[in-house]
């Protein structure tokens, strides 16, 4: 299967399910390729992520949603995301089935939302995106091939859940664990230069930001939804936020020390050996390898070869199992960020970035110079 093949699956797939709706859910499922404020604006937490949500489809339109949900990553990246959607149940009894965020469940498995941008039968760039909380996927499709894959998010809260037998739930424990085994593997002098503080941040410092800027720090909690939360929920992430941060110890010293620049901070992964940047490459084949195996070789390409040695790890807060930890693998054509810190490090999110080809920037500008010449 190429690339090609990949965009018609979504095309096939797309035209399934918009023509499973009714006129008032595609009102809500499609939008116009060009609005482009809508098309790259997306989240990771519960909030109106935008589109016709799960509840709102009969049980059949579910099946063909998800049905494009898996066209757009590989069969371990669907099962990982279909858990992740699942783990809404386990959080809400986490929290005592109480917190409701304004709405009739707080924490629900049917409030992931899929869309569609553009007209997926047509010859004009389209898109689609299904996101909710801790998951987000993009995908954009120019001149029938997939031209952008990213922000590709997972996250999950608990982050680990026990089971009944030995062996709990963790669908990211792969992203900690090889992380992990990674800086066991560094040398003082190593593991000096890579480790910028000794206090996490509460989470991703790229947060939900469409596009890069330089210095920037992370977004506070508050600003991570869709408008202003009506009181009393506002007040509620205000001190959701101010708890994580005193009880991590959080101090604009440590922010400063993860803020992003353009310029990659922290270990250069060419002062690495052989075998220490194999696991940097295994570390990112996991993020990679969320995609169809086509897509998956597109992105493989920004860190293969030599080119690995263009990219550095940034890492904050304790290298400890177990700890609260954030880390940062960044290059010029991608940027991996993973942190878990919150709900004492049992709640991880995980992202896969490109500063230039999010949602499918840098193939569309040429396409627009291709099209005005």
């Amino acid at each position: 299967m190429s690339a090609v093949d990949v965009a018609q699956r979504m095309r096939e797939a797309a035209v399934r399910f918009l023509d499973s709706l009714d006129a008032d859910q595609r009102a809500r499922a499609q939008l116009p390729f060009y609005d482009t404020t809508e098309r790259e604006t997306w989240f990771y937490t519960p909030t109106d992520h935008g589109g016709l949500p799960l509840s709102a489809m009969m049980p059949a339109q579910q099946k063909y949603a998800h049905m494009l949900l898996a066209e757009g990553l590989s069969e371990p990246g669907y099962n990982t995301a279909a858990a992740i959607l699942g783990l809404d149940n386990m959080l809400d009894r986490l929290e005592g089935f109480i917190r409701d965020w304004g709405r009739e469940r707080g924490r629900d498995p049917g409030l992931y939302y899929w869309r569609v941008f553009g007209d997926p039968t047509g010859d004009e760039p389209w898109s689609w995106r299904v996101g909710g909380h801790h998951i987000s996927v993009h995908h954009t499709i120019v001149g029938g091939e997939v031209a952008g894959s990213t922000p590709l998010f997972l996250g999950a809260d608990p982050a680990r859940a026990p089971l009944l037998g030995p062996h709990p739930n963790r669908p990211l424990g792969a992203y900690e664990d090889l992380a992990h085994e990674l800086m066991a593997s560094l040398s003082d002098e190593q593991r000096r230069i890579a480790v910028v503080t000794d206090v996490a941040p509460t989470d991703i410092v790229g947060a939900n930001r469409s596009t890069f800027g330089d210095d920037d720090l992370p977004i506070p909690l508050p600003d991570l939804w869709r408008g202003r939360l009506p009181d009393p929920w506002h007040q509620l992430t205000i001190d959701v936020q101010n708890g994580a941060d005193e009880l991590a110890g959080v101090t604009p010293e440590n922010l400063d020390a993860v803020r992003l620049t353009r310029e990659p901070r922290g270990l250069p992964l060419g002062e690495l050996d052989g075998g220490q940047q194999d696991l940097v490459r295994s570390l990112f084949d996991l993020y990679a390898d969320r995609l169809p195996g086509p897509l998956a070789d597109i992105e493989r390409n920004k860190y293969e070869g030599v080119r690995l040695h263009e990219h550095s790890l940034l890492w904050a807060g304790s290298h400890r199992p177990g700890d609260p930890y954030y880390y940062r693998l960044q290059g010029p054509n991608l940027m991996v960020e993973c942190d878990n810190t919150q709900r004492a490090a049992n709640h991880i999110h995980t992202v896969w970035r490109d500063p230039y080809r999010d949602f499918g920037r840098d193939p569309l500008a040429e396409h627009y110079r291709r099209q005005h010449a």
